[in-house]
């Protein structure tokens, strides 16, 4: 048995359990960023991280020589900070991993100069992190108080809702938040729940006491008509691959905007004609006018590129510069050439020009949850889906994820 611990093989194999436990508190960091945490049995929580960091930390010991295990040590401890600073109170499960990171490191079998640099800029990290982090806070803590009066989920389980009165400076408000319940993460006794995807979906000045919600299930049909018959103009905006999905062309979508009167008047417009123009109904001297040209397929392109243009995209400018091949960003930079218009890809859709297929193929389910607050529709799940306002899948870094 001594041979085989002694072995330098048994120690490399050893050595990863050490990746493996930076790697856990890595996710852990990643889950303190964008995810809220909430403990079940505290109790729980404290004996389970200490048995998995004392049995981590005597297996990082054994193999503390290893490269893996030093380089797992100089992980750990800062990639504890968010969590310390973000789950700021949840010490049951901190202080075992941070014991474990401080051991580790003061311990590994790396030299004493290496050990002594990576602690000085470790604490200096969490000396400059945590104040910066409570001085950033500490100018959005609000006065006002709120309070949750109601709770609860939808019947299909994919959405919840909470209902919160807020006492403030002025006369308060009384505001209904849905947010989804189908993305958060779950673990024994541990459910991570995704921040800063609550959306408001009714406020109210001063606070109403009377709290009635409702929830129905409604077919994509029926809120269908019922957008319809609120407004025949409701549009939706689509990305490209979704007009192209639907069989129309780019090019019949590009359109000229913010016309001057006399470039209207060269166009054969009034002056009271505000709609925007489409670039198929314009002739190829209109065209030239506006430094835009047609080839033989149809699409548009640039006649003189501008050199900020062809900088941002590495062309000499020998090949044709199509409108439907640029970005946004690239798009902004030929529109500064002009005086007055702009030059814009409509990507809008009326609602009504969608049908069940359309619909469907955007994501929106066959039916879904709809919700009343006090007798008034406030949320729809068809318009969610539509307008994507819970996208669980994307992560973004914001401020509001410090909160």
């Amino acid at each position: 048995m001594k041979k085989v611990f002694s072995n330098i093989w048994t120690k490399r194999v050893i050595s990863l359990i050490a990746a493996l436990y930076a790697f856990c508190v890595c996710r852990l960091c990643y889950f303190s960023v964008f995810y809220d945490i909430h403990i079940g049995s505290k109790t729980t929580a404290l004996i389970t991280a200490s048995v998995i960091s004392m049995i981590a930390l005597l297996l990082m010991l054994y193999s503390r020589k290893q490269i893996v295990t030093r380089i797992a040590s100089f992980i750990i401890l800062p990639a504890m900070l968010p969590v310390v600073l973000l789950y700021f109170g949840e010490w049951e499960l901190i202080i075992p991993i941070i014991i474990t990171g401080v051991v580790i490191l003061l311990l590994s079998g790396a030299g004493e100069g290496i050990k002594t640099a990576m602690g000085t800029i470790i604490l200096l990290l969490y000396i400059f992190g945590a104040l910066g982090y409570f001085l950033f806070t500490s100018f959005f803590v609000s006065s006002a108080k709120s309070t949750i009066v109601d709770k609860g989920v939808s019947p299909t389980g994919k959405y919840r809702y909470y209902v919160e009165n807020t006492e403030d400076s002025s006369n308060g408000s009384t505001a209904v938040y849905i947010e989804p319940n189908d993305a958060d993460v779950v673990y024994n006794n541990v459910t991570f729940t995704l921040k800063s995807m609550e959306r408001v979906v009714y406020l109210e000045r001063p606070i109403n006491e009377q709290v009635e919600v409702e929830w129905k299930t409604e077919t994509r049909d029926e809120i269908t008509k019922e957008l319809d018959d609120i407004s025949k103009s409701i549009s939706v905006t689509l990305e490209r691959s979704d007009i192209e999905q639907f069989g129309e062309s780019l090019e019949s979508r590009l359109e000229l905007d913010d016309l001057s009167i006399d470039e209207k008047f060269m166009l054969g417009l009034t002056a009271h004609d505000v709609s925007p123009v489409r670039l198929d109904t314009l002739t190829d001297e209109q065209l030239e006018y506006f430094n835009l040209a047609r080839d033989a397929d149809g699409r548009y392109y640039i006649i003189e590129p501008p050199a900020d243009l062809l900088e941002r995209l590495k062309s000499t400018g020998e090949e044709n510069i199509y409108i439907t091949d640029l970005d946004q960003r690239s798009l902004t930079l030929f529109n500064r050439k002009y005086a007055y218009c702009i030059l814009q890809l409509n990507t809008k859709m009326l609602l009504k020009d969608l049908d069940n297929e359309k619909l469907e193929a955007l994501g929106v389910s066959e039916s879904g949850d709809v919700m009343m607050f006090n007798g008034k529709v406030c949320f729809r799940y068809y318009v969610a889906e539509l307008d994507n306002y819970f996208d669980t899948e994307t992560r973004k870094l914001s401020l509001d994820l410090l909160g």
